[in-house]
């Protein structure tokens, strides 16, 4: 699907790839992966076309449809379910075309629908929403009443709808929730073609990919399998590669002690000759230099507070209005590693923000520890830093006692080298400011750390960093992600927000996956999803399921149309008692077979309604 060839491309001064070579298998799944700022969007701009490369060959085949989530939907006042139903972009042309078509053109027209699958395009945008985490009365809204997030999610979903020949995604679950992220995990497992996805996300990785594609030093490599199956074959790769440069250097050495020995014996020169021209034909093979990352510091508390930290008894919060979370009853621990679920909106920052101190209980009673002191980490903290200030500047307000050198020293502590120390905050990565923010939190050695999307712009390595600190730290953590992996290896007791309140979780991760993946599988099966929502357009029907115009009397055609509603009533009818029956639902296929004939019969049904609509009127005109 994607060949490259020889690829060298030079920007901003350094070279991002170096005659780098790849060719990508027809639908593969595949993950692409290596340091931030090696340059994996650039390699996607370079697909694109975005950004033009030095020398060499990107090639996908011809009349391929290439689509991509680069920024978030326009703030438009088109509703959301017909956004989505636009992006399949010969749908949509063949739709109006339909308005406007000659009798003659219509029938062609239907056949291309029909073979394309238009009828069943809404209920299949509606679940994608539903997985995105829109509700049903989200369908109808406007574009412009959604956030950026949101609007970034229906772009995602744009996308996944359109379903082009390469998907090329750039971190997509930075945006999702841990729902949302199991959803795509799914989604993107069983896509009909070709996908590449840049993520730090090991599970999504091992779950959805079944290629990882690893970028380094200018060069691209293509391993079969998981982010797990990569890492095994990378190690052992490097280990191969070690062993034989240690016995190619000593090699080497041997023939160089006998040059050095005889070369001034002329009895013994034509040897050293030969041995000096095989010295210059063994391969160079370069030294390992391994990669470290900067650990995170996250001091533990000098001194632990008597239990519990907080106890919430009936609480109640809000912003004014109605509570968003009411009736909380929970008891937080000195040593408690919490993970908080729940689907965005369900209250979880609220919740944050009422342990963090931010906001106020407006009903009920919350008990804290008065010395508690809290660190607090969200995602929203490095979009408000300020792009004019330097780390040098903010370390300074952190630490203004401490002497110029201690300053320098800590940022050094915080991954910020020399060089970046009086770099604006505009000029810094995504991952540097994360990783600024996460140790500052915890300057202070709370004795809670709550942790909203800390993984947000850190990579796989800086995640991994990121988990032994806290695994070493001894206070109390709120974590909530949609990193799967680190929520499976931090928290040891789980809460869910639903329903405008916040419960212990009876099960794990893997039983929360399972109920996540149920609830969705639930929603793509309804029925009724689409017929709710006006917005929604029923789909043209087949030419054979839509009335024709009468060719006798007005009597003729309303008795005709109303034996056609008949018969599509009763199909629906039979459907509905089938999907009714538990016993369908044993085969998943034959369900969702069953579910897609229900919207098509639908559609007919609805159609022959406004057929049979017509016709009495046009009848009830004449006898009038």
């Amino acid at each position: 699907m994607l060949q490259i060839n020889d690829l060298v491309l030079d920007a901003w001064g350094r070279r991002f790839f170096d005659r780098a070579t790849v060719t990508l298998p027809k639908d593969a799944k595949v993950g692409l992966v290596g340091r931030n700022g090696v340059g994996k969007s650039t390699l996607f701009k370079v697909i694109l076309g975005q950004m033009a490369h030095g020398s060499g060959d990107v090639g996908v085949p011809r009349q391929a449809r290439i689509g991509s989530v680069d920024q978030e939907h326009p703030a438009t006042p088109v509703s959301l379910i017909d956004t989505v139903l636009e992006a399949d972009v010969e749908r949509h042309t063949l739709l109006q075309r339909l308005e406007t078509a000659e009798p003659e053109e219509m029938g062609d027209i239907y056949a291309r629908l029909i073979e394309i699958d238009a009828d069943r395009a809404p209920s299949r945008a509606a679940e994608i929403l539903a997985g995105l985490g829109f509700s049903q009365a989200d369908l109808s809204r406007p574009m412009a009443e959604f956030s950026g997030g949101w609007r970034m999610r229906v772009a995602l979903a744009a996308a996944l709808f359109a379903e082009p020949d390469l998907l090329l995604l750039d971190e997509p679950t930075n945006y999702l929730d841990l729902e949302g992220a199991l959803w795509l995990e799914a989604r993107l497992k069983k896509y009909p073609h070709t996908t590449i996805v840049i993520s730090h996300d090991r599970e999504l990785l091992n779950n959805s990919c079944d290629h990882i594609l690893h970028l380094k030093d200018g060069k691209l490599v293509l391993y079969t399998g998981g982010y797990d199956d990569f890492e095994r074959q990378l190690t052992e790769k490097l280990r191969l590669q070690e062993a034989t440069r240690v016995k190619i250097e000593a090699q080497r050495a041997h023939l160089q002690s006998f040059v050095d020995r005889f070369r001034a014996k002329a009895s013994k020169a034509t040897q050293a000759q030969s041995r000096l021209k095989m010295i210059a034909k063994l391969p160079v093979v370069a030294a390992l230099v391994e990669e470290h990352v900067k650990p995170f510091v996250l001091p533990s508390p000098d001194r632990p507070l008597a239990p519990p930290l907080l106890r919430l008894e009936e609480a109640s919060v809000g912003y004014g209005g109605p509570p968003i979370l009411k009736k909380l009853n929970l008891r937080l621990d000195v040593d408690d590693r919490i993970g908080l679920l729940g689907v965005n909106g369900a209250g979880k920052s609220t919740f944050a923000k009422l342990v963090a101190g931010a906001l106020t209980a407006e009903a009920g009673k919350l008990h804290r520890s008065p010395r508690m002191k809290v660190g607090w980490f969200h995602q929203h903290q490095i979009e408000a830093m300020d792009p004019d200030e330097t780390p040098l500047e903010i370390i300074r307000r952190v630490m203004p006692e401490a002497s110029e050198a201690s300053r320098r020293n800590r940022l050094a502590q915080f991954g910020i080298g020399f060089e970046k120390v009086e770099t604006t905050v505009a000029n810094l990565s995504g991952g540097e400011r994360a990783r600024l923010l996460l140790n500052l939190v915890a300057q202070e050695a709370p004795h809670l750390l709550i942790l909203d999307e800390p993984t947000n712009h850190l990579d796989i390595d800086s995640r991994r960093a990121l988990l032994d600190a806290l695994n070493d730290y001894e206070g109390a953590v709120i974590l909530i992600t949609h990193d799967r992996s680190l929520m499976e290896l931090v928290a040891d007791r789980l809460w869910l927000a639903a329903d405008g309140g916040i419960e212990p979780f009876d099960g794990d991760l893997e039983d929360y996956a399972a109920f996540v993946l149920e609830r969705a599988r639930q929603a793509a099966r309804s029925p009724t999803q689409v017929k709710a929502e006006p917005v929604a357009a029923p789909p043209p029907p087949p030419p054979a399921a839509r009335p024709k115009a009468p060719t006798g009397t007005a009597r003729r055609r309303a008795e005709a149309a109303e034996a056609a509603l008949a018969r599509a009533t009763e199909l629906v009818a039979i459907i509905d008692r089938a999907l009714n029956d538990p016993a369908t639902f044993a085969d998943a296929a034959k369900a969702a077979d069953l579910g897609r004939k229900r919207q098509t019969a639908q559609a007919a049904l609805e159609a022959a309604e406004l057929e049979w609509v017509e016709a009495q009127e046009a009848y009830e005109a004449l006898k009038a």
